[in-house]
């Protein structure tokens, strides 16, 4: 009875901590993901358009990644300089001109310039959300809060394209979704700036984990400090989390990326036509999205690992498992089964990369290891759709595909081995 009553205590400051987050964190959250997520499917429309051929027009869409993947060390230091509102404020803010470059640019590289602007001021307003929760969310709901934030994301992500599909069917021009996502922009500096600030309803809480200083070894307090790390400074004493847990989480977010590149690209080598790949791809999404709470109650009740390894492991059996049947009658059978399966291993990982980073990260200044570990995660879900089309090119997709199975058993061997050493055994 005891142990129920505790339970519910701690679910009943869950709710009430997290609907305090609403107006700062996760509000501002939705209307970023919103407005991006309408102008992701027409950045490579508006490139032709600039005079692009189909593989320099993937390179502009591809600025959006690679800025976010410079712009996680900046962000760090910005942080731990001037906080985490004030960073948030300022990234709407210079996306707004990025939104401008790209409904005005007259030539190509002002255009991928201004995508690459928004690319590097998305890594900002995201890595001061996650510093945020960190020092604020107490350990004991930390992955609900952060799974509900990659939630309310990939929420924004999702119904995004769809915005943009209505208004181009209203105004019959690509550039009415960049300026939605201006006015999202002006809404999220607006909220960020005039919303109830969340720093002044909560105290930080006394509890949260640290990693001390490179012995490879958990702790449960704070790390004393007089003065701010430098971020090169910070990638340097954490060095061993950073290539061991750091390597492992980048291997989850390589199997993430490489699913949405495969399961399309699959589909269309077995002969399906764009509507069933349509189809089993937004089945498999809505699975992921169904699960992200689900994800975070498990962490939270019964440890990191019980979410990370069958989250690996449902990914790693279902791209081995795909890989073989590409040439067999049941193909689009098997597809459709196995894109659900790795709807169900993404699902289970929602929220888990920012929760495993929140964990470790030093308690006191938290920012410029986080611009870190967010570095490494991204560059593993930038390289992964590079690798797979590389195997692809020089074997066949199947072999892509079972190679990244291969890379999510060996992550979740990694999860296995290095979650115990490096996160705080309450958590883990």
């Amino acid at each position: 009875m005891t142990v129920q009553t505790n339970v519910d205590a701690v679910t009943d400051r869950a709710a009430s901590v997290l609907w305090r987050f609403g107006p700062m964190i996760y509000g501002p959250t939705i209307l970023f993901a919103l407005g991006e997520g309408a102008i992701i499917p027409l950045i490579p429309i508006i490139a032709a358009r600039l005079g692009a051929d189909v593989a320099l027009a993937a390179l502009v869409a591809s600025a959006l990644v690679v800025g976010q993947l410079v712009g996680n060390i900046p962000a760090g230091w910005a942080v731990a300089h001037v906080g985490e509102r004030m960073t948030m404020a300022t990234a709407g803010m210079l996306s707004l001109v990025g939104v401008l470059g790209m409904v005005f640019a007259p030539v190509l590289g002002v255009f991928a310039a201004s995508v690459f602007l928004i690319g590097f001021c998305a890594a900002g307003f995201g890595l001061a959300r996650h510093s945020f929760m960190t020092t604020r969310v107490p350990l004991a709901f930390r992955a609900r809060a952060l799974s509900l934030l990659g939630g309310t994301f990939r929420l924004g992500m999702f119904v995004g394209p769809f915005i943009a599909a209505g208004l181009l069917a209203v105004f019959g021009d690509e550039h009415a979704a960049i300026w939605f996502f201006g006015v999202c922009l002006v809404a999220t500096v607006l909220l960020v700036l005039l919303g109830p600030d969340p720093e002044k309803q909560l105290q930080t809480s006394d509890e949260g984990p640290g990693v001390a200083e490179d012995t490879g070894e958990a702790v449960t307090g704070s790390i004393p400090t007089s003065e701010r790390a430098g971020v090169f400074r910070t990638m340097w004493r954490f060095r061993r989390v950073l290539v061991r847990l750091g390597l492992a989480a980048a291997s989850l977010s390589a199997v993430r990326s490489a699913r949405q590149v495969v399961l399309p690209i699959w589909g269309l080598s077995i002969g399906l036509d764009a509507q069933t790949i349509a189809l089993v791809v937004g089945i498999s999404g809505a699975i992921d999205f169904a699960l992200f709470y689900a994800s975070g109650q498990v962490m939270d009740r019964f440890g990191r690992l019980w979410a990370a390894l069958p989250a690996m492991l449902l990914m790693g059996a279902g791209f081995l498992a795909l890989s073989f049947t590409h040439d067999l009658d049941s193909a689009a059978m098997w597809f459709a089964m196995f894109a659900a399966v790795l709807g169900v291993g993404n699902g289970l990982s929602s929220g888990i990369l920012l929760t495993l980073g929140a964990d470790v990260a030093p308690r006191a200044d938290p920012a410029p290891f986080l611009g870190s570990w967010r570095t490494l995660t991204d560059a593993g879900g930038a390289v992964a759709p590079l690798a797979v089309s590389a195997i692809a090119a020089a074997s066949s997709l199947g072999l892509a595909t079972g190679a990244i199975g291969v890379v999510a058993l060996l992550g979740a061997v990694a999860f296995a081995r290095w979650v115990p050493m490096f996160v705080p055994k309450s958590a883990s």
